[in-house]
């Protein structure tokens, strides 16, 4: 086994790129003051019989930087819908309009500003851990092939192959976390 071991970096690289992928939606569900769709991602609305994404049930629009509407396809879901955006925690009172919901986007003030930056930091570590729990598991690999007589130039090879994929993912994570506190923090 010695000169046949060869770590599958693919699968650790595409294992840290969904730490990246599900970090970036969490990023999209932080308010920042601004409309955007994506915001009301994470609502699920209770409709026929079972939990839905609420644009499943509606087209979701910004009509406006301040504006998130939601057209509800169902005249019959429309309170379903309207509650479960007052109950998602995500601080906006909807205002009906007929089958149309409107969500006026309030200003941040300088407080819930800096709460969001917490939160996306927060987000930001819990990234940072998965990928290394990544970077674990291929050096646990590693160190197994070592177990098993390989040498150790390959070792230091496919050790430093790991790091440099973690320091990647690292910097990556890092880059978009300043980029989301920019964006929070931008009046």
């Amino acid at each position: 086994m010695s000169d046949e071991f060869i770590l599958d970096t693919d699968d650790l690289e595409r294992r840290m790129e969904g730490a990246m992928a599900s970090l970036r939606t969490e990023f999209a569900s932080l308010r920042t003051g601004r409309a955007s769709a994506s915001m009301l991602e994470p609502v699920q609305v209770e409709a026929y019989g079972q939990m839905t994404p609420i644009n499943q049930v509606g087209t979701v629009n910004v009509p406006e930087p301040r504006m998130v509407t939601v057209n509800v396809w169902d005249k019959g879901l429309v309170n379903k819908v309207e509650k479960a955006i007052r109950e998602s925690g995500l601080g906006i009172n909807p205002q009906m309009n007929g089958t149309i919901i409107m969500l006026p986007i309030p200003e941040l003030n300088e407080e819930r500003r800096r709460e969001l930056g917490k939160v996306a930091g927060q987000y930001a570590e819990s990234a940072r851990v998965s990928i290394r729990n990544i970077r674990r598991d291929g050096m646990d690999q590693i160190k197994k092939a070592k177990a098993d007589g390989m040498s150790e130039d390959d070792q230091k090879f496919w050790e430093s192959a790991v790091q440099e994929i973690t320091d990647k993912h690292i910097a990556l994570v890092d880059e978009a976390l300043e980029a989301k506190q920019a964006e929070i923090m931008q009046v």
